[in-house]
């Protein structure tokens, strides 16, 4: 297992690398300016001074090499220093964003706090809601239960947030007026009564998200327990004596999580890149609506190091998925 992720860590740096490049040069041929919200009043030299301040004077693989080095060098020697209190980075040039004029991890580290709160409990709740629907369903296939989880999630994923949301905040938000139908990103937790203003303002976009994520995890276990449950181990375990809880709940929903891990593990990038569509319903001030804001005005720093963050962490955690594999089924070895 050591050589197996070894070898996959080596491999995800070329890997990477070449991510980077193909999103460096598709952003680099994207239409717009940076500049192009700069009145025409200004004159030309002043633009110049401003481009090149921007450090788009330079040709691109000159830009794409200093990017590099802010991303892997510059911004993990700031951190390093903020934390130790050292000063490695001073006079370096981090990652500024075109838009802010602020260093992009800055920026990013001050939204990833309401998209983790949100999105991420979220995926929480519809995890903590799927596995159990799923094991039931297929245990009790076709009956009463299966046949309403069935209908649950085929709504839920077959409806688009966008318009789930709109329709919790009419309900509960305008007519019933239970819960805020605008997020108020600058509430800070410090007694009980902010604690619970903070659940009422989550309780919408959680419900949105979390059963969109149900709806789909909860169809592979389903799915995975019926392929395990009519396997020739569940009857031999069955005719040892074995009861039927430590049947389904050990042998069979062991071997039936290694398909749905999968679909966990990859879907967890996502909780850090944030759902653009939900954020924007409920105007939540996460990286999903930064990375909107950013496509809109042309920022090519932010957008770059989002959508490689984002990258990085799709090929960290499908290596994490495939070593889940060999701890479920020790019949998987990679070494």
């Amino acid at each position: 297992m050591l050589n197996f992720t070894i070898r996959r860590l080596l491999l995800a740096i070329p890997t990477l690398l070449f991510i980077s490049l193909v999103i460096f040069l598709l952003l680099e041929a994207s239409p717009g300016d940076p500049l192009g919200d700069v009145p025409l009043t200004v004159p030309p030299e002043v633009r110049d001074r401003m481009r090149a301040a921007l450090g788009l004077g330079e040709p691109w693989p000159i830009r794409y090499v200093l990017w590099l080095k802010q991303f892997f060098w510059v911004e993990p020697l700031y951190w390093f220093d903020q934390i130790f209190g050292t000063a490695f980075s001073a006079d370096m040039q981090r990652i500024i964003s075109f838009q802010s004029r602020s260093p992009v991890f800055d920026v990013i580290a001050q939204r990833v706090p309401q998209t983790l709160t949100v999105v991420g409990m979220s995926y929480v709740v519809g995890i903590l809601i799927a596995i159990p629907i799923g094991i039931l369903s297929a245990y009790k296939q076709y009956s009463w239960f299966d046949q309403i989880g069935t209908f649950v999630s085929m709504i839920g994923f077959s409806m688009p947030t966008f318009f789930t949301g709109v329709v919790l905040i009419i309900i509960f938000g305008v007519n019933l007026q239970w819960f805020p139908s605008v997020y108020d990103t600058t509430l800070q937790v410090r007694d009980w009564d902010s604690f619970m203003a903070q659940v009422r303002q989550m309780v919408m976009p959680v419900t949105v998200l979390a059963l969109y994520n149900a709806a789909q995890i909860s169809r592979f276990m389903r799915s995975s327990m019926l392929d395990n449950l009519g396997q020739d181990y569940v009857r031999t375990a069955r005719a040892k004596g074995l009861s039927e809880r430590v049947v389904v709940l050990k042998h069979v929903l062991r071997n039936s999580l290694i398909p749905v891990v999968t679909v966990i593990a990859l879907g967890l990038p996502t909780v850090f890149g944030g759902a653009i569509i939900t954020e924007q319903v409920f105007k939540v001030n996460g990286l999903g609506q930064l990375l909107i804001t950013a496509i809109h005005g042309n920022d090519i720093p932010m957008v770059l190091t989002l959508t490689f963050i984002f990258a990085i962490l799709i090929v960290v955690f499908t290596l994490i998925a495939d070593i889940l594999y060999g701890v479920l089924d020790p019949r998987i070895r990679y070494d």
